[in-house]
């Protein structure tokens, strides 16, 4: 019964377009509307049903906590796949410090992409986090070399930025229109062991996504 209802659900282009926009990223409600140029009402209304039948799901900002972000419950659509929408010369991950979420999402899309990939913060730290570090390197990724920059040093006109935290999400603003955002909290504020493992596994599944989406310029589906 579930299943046909997600399937009723995305027969109504607007769901449809939602749906495909969540797919690389969150967004908040505001965001939404505007880029889909849905009136409020209208978009509340297709919001409600898509979380009542389990597509879609709200978390609050860790930045702005008047603000909430949308985000694709995956697992309810695990037979959907992204189709190629962005064409990059290069994906650059952004988050606060550039010290933890921003470098592990790096190393993972080198894993799974050719696009090349850069990171930078928008307050960077002195250092990466060694608990990035150590994640990483339990997981066969290396943060071995890899130091922290400013995303005003780092930035290229074309690049595809990628927000990995709402706070850098909302410090960006209007500055680098044409980005996504994956609202994935901060394993820093508790530096558990724990939170870097969530981070990396909330980032591993966003990169999965992401990269069958993106291709360098001039690039082919193979």
């Amino acid at each position: 019964m579930a299943r046909a209802q997600r399937h009723a659900a995305l027969g109504e282009p607007a769901r449809l377009a939602i749906i495909d926009r969540l797919l690389l990223g969150d967004a908040s409600p505001g965001e939404l509307g505007q880029e889909l140029g849905l009136p409020s009402n209208l978009l509340a209304h297709h919001l409600k049903l898509l979380e009542q039948i389990g597509l879609i799901e709200r978390s609050r900002s860790e930045g702005d906590r008047r603000r909430t972000y949308l985000r694709l419950r995956v697992q309810a659509l695990a037979d959907t796949m992204p189709t190629p929408l962005r064409t990059a010369p290069r994906v650059v991950f952004v988050c606060t410090h550039n010290s933890a979420r921003s470098h592990l999402a790096a190393a993972l899309w080198k894993r799974h992409s050719t696009v090349p990939v850069a990171s930078a913060g928008t307050q960077p730290a002195q250092r990466v986090h060694p608990r990035a570090v150590a994640t990483a390197r339990k997981h066969g990724l290396s943060l071995a070399h890899a130091r922290t920059s400013h995303i005003d040093e780092t930035l290229r006109p074309d690049d595809l930025v990628v927000a990995v935290c709402d706070n850098a999400h909302e410090q960006l603003g209007p500055r680098v229109p044409d980005r996504l955002h994956w609202s994935v909290p901060d394993p820093t504020r508790t530096g558990t062991d724990d939170a870097f493992a969530d981070a990396l596994s909330d980032l591993a599944d966003r990169v999965d996504r992401l990269a069958p989406a993106v291709r360098p310029p001039g690039g082919s589906d193979d």
